[in-house]
C-alpha cells in the first residue's frame, strides 16, 4: 500500500470495493477498453495525475488506466464530491496515491491538487480545469514535462479555450466534454437525474406541482428541465442566448428573465457556468420557502456571500441544507452549500452514462500518447473515430443491432451527379 495519500478512513476500503464492483455492472465499455489496456499496455510508463470526483465510476476508470500500464494518482475535484469509502478502495486495494476527503476546506483542497502535481505528470486529467490552472499559475517547472491533457467537463472546456485564446495554455488538452457519447448523455440524462437526485434527498420535498427554474439551457440544463417536468414540476428556463431560448420555448418552457421568475420560483437549479446567476435583487424577490441548488461546477453561480450578508441567522436544518433567515422574516434554502449538489447531496451520475464519458477519458489519454508530438497547444475535440467507436461498443453490450449500408447506397451518398 502507498503511504503517499490524504484520506478520511482507510478502514472503509471493504465499503468502497462493494461499491465500485456496483458501478461495474453498467460500465460494460470500460470493462471491454480494460480487457485491451491489460493486453497492449499503451499507457506504460506515464504518470496520470486525475483531478476528477472520487466516485464508484471515477474509481472503475482508474484501473483502466492502471491496466494501461499508467501510475496514476488521484485528486478531488470539489471539495463536497468525494466517496470516502471509494477513496480507501483505491488506495488499499490498488496501492494508488489519492488525496480527497469529502467536506475539505478549501485550503485543504488545494494542498491535494498541489499533492497531485508533485507526481509530476506526463498526462493530466482534469474536471474544472483547476489542475491545469494551479499547474500554470503555480508550478511552472513541470510544464516540460507535461505531453497534454484532458478535460471531463463543460466549465473547464470554458477555462482552458479562454487560456488557449490568450496564449496562455502550454501543451494541448483534448476537450472530453464535447465528445457526443459524453454531452448528448452524460450531460442530458445524467445530470438530469442525478441533480434531482441530490434535491430530493436533501429537502425529500414533493417536485410534482412546483415552479421550477431551471437557469441556462445548455445540455445539462435541458436534462434538468426534462428531468423536473417529468416529475410533474412547472418549468421556467432563463436564458442569455437567443438561440437556446427559443428552443426551450419550442419544447414547451416557460422562458423569462431572472427577475421576473424569481418571485414564482419554489426551487430554483443553476447550471451555465457562470457567477452570480442567482444574485441579490433575486434573493430580494424570492418568497419564503424557496429552495435554491446548483448543478454547475463551481459553487460561484448563487451570491453565496450577499446572500450571507442580508440573512440575519444561517442555520443547518438538514444534512445538505442550509437556512438562511433574512431580515423581513423570510426563510430561503440553499442546497449542499451551493456547491455540484448531485454530488453534495447523492451519488453524482448513474454508471451508465459514465461508462461513455469516462472511455472517452482512457481513449483520449491513449490517444494524446501516440499524437501528442503533432498536436498544438490548444483545445481539441475528441476524435470522430473515438465517439463512434465508443457508440458502436455501447450498443454491443446492451445487444442493439443497427443497420449497414450497402454498397449500393454507400455510393449513393458520395455521387453528385445522382439525382431523383
Amino acid at each position: 500500500m502507498s503511504n503517499n495519500y490524504d484520506i478520511r478512513d482507510i478502514r472503509l476500503a471493504d465499503k468502497g470495493r462493494f461499491r465500485m464492483q456496483w458501478a461495474a455492472r453498467e460500465m460494460p465499455v470500460l470493462d471491454l477498453l480494460e480487457r485491451r489496456f491489460a493486453a497492449e499496455r499503451p499507457l506504460k510508463g506515464i504518470r496520470v495525475s486525475a483531478c476528477l470526483h472520487v466516485t464508484s465510476e471515477t474509481a472503475n476508470l482508474m484501473r483502466v488506466l492502471q491496466a494501461g500500464g499508467a501510475d496514476v494518482v488521484l485528486t478531488a475535484s470539489n471539495p463536497l464530491s468525494t466517496q470516502d469509502d471509494v477513496a480507501a478502495t483505491l488506495v488499499a486495494h490498488y496501492e494508488m496515491p489519492v488525496y480527497a476527503i469529502k467536506g475539505e476546506d478549501n485550503a485543504t483542497y488545494y494542498q491535494h491538487i498541489k499533492a497531485a502535481l508533485d507526481f509530476k505528470p506526463h498526462i493530466t486529467m482534469d474536471d474544472g480545469a483547476d489542475l491545469v490552472s494551479t499547474l500554470h499559475k503555480e508550478r511552472r517547472e513541470l510544464l516540460d514535462g507535461i505531453v497534454g491533457g484532458t478535460e471531463e467537463t463543460t466549465t473547464g472546456v470554458i477555462r482552458l479555450r479562454a487560456m488557449a485564446k490568450d496564449g496562455e495554455l502550454m501543451f494541448p488538452v483534448i476537450a472530453v466534454n464535447d465528445a457526443l457519447t459524453k454531452h448528448l448523455f452524460d450531460n442530458r440524462y445524467g445530470t438530469g437525474q442525478s441533480t434531482l437526485d441530490g434535491v430530493i434527498r436533501a429537502t425529500n420535498v414533493l417536485i410534482a406541482g412546483k415552479t421550477v427554474v431551471v437557469a441556462g439551457y445548455g445540455w445539462c440544463s435541458r436534462g434538468i428541465a426534462m428531468r423536473a417536468k417529468g416529475l410533474g414540476a412547472n418549468v421556467i428556463v432563463t436564458e442569455i442566448d437567443p438561440l437556446k431560448a427559443l428552443e426551450a420555448v419550442m419544447d414547451g418552457y416557460r422562458v423569462m428573465p431572472m427577475n421576473e421568475a424569481a418571485p414564482q420560483g419554489d426551487l430554483f437549479i443553476t447550471s451555465t457556468g457562470d457567477i452570480n446567476v442567482l444574485d441579490g435583487q433575486h434573493f430580494e424577490a424570492m418568497k419564503s420557502g424557496a429552495l435554491m441548488s446548483n448543478s454547475g461546477h463551481f459553487n460561484v453561480e448563487i451570491n453565496i456571500p450577499a446572500l450571507e450578508k442580508m440573512a440575519v441567522e444561517i442555520r443547518r436544518v438538514r444534512e445538505f441544507l442550509d437556512e438562511y433567515i433574512l431580515a423581513d422574516g423570510r426563510r430561503v434554502y440553499l442546497i449542499g452549500e451551493g456547491r455540484l449538489v448531485n454530488l453534495a447531496a447523492a451519488e453524482g451520475h448513474p454508471s451508465a452514462v459514465m461508462d461513455m464519458s469516462f472511455a472517452n477519458q482512457a481513449l483520449a489519454a491513449e490517444y494524446m500518447i501516440q499524437n501528442h508530438a503533432s498536436l498544438q497547444r490548444t483545445v481539441y475535440s475528441v476524435p470522430e473515430e473515438i465517439d463512434k467507436e465508443i457508440a458502436r461498443l455501447k450498443l454491443a453490450a446492451m445487444g442493439i443491432q443497427i443497420d449497414v449500408l450497402t454498397p449500393e447506397q454507400a455510393a449513393y451518398l458520395n455521387e453528385w451527379r445522382m439525382g431523383t
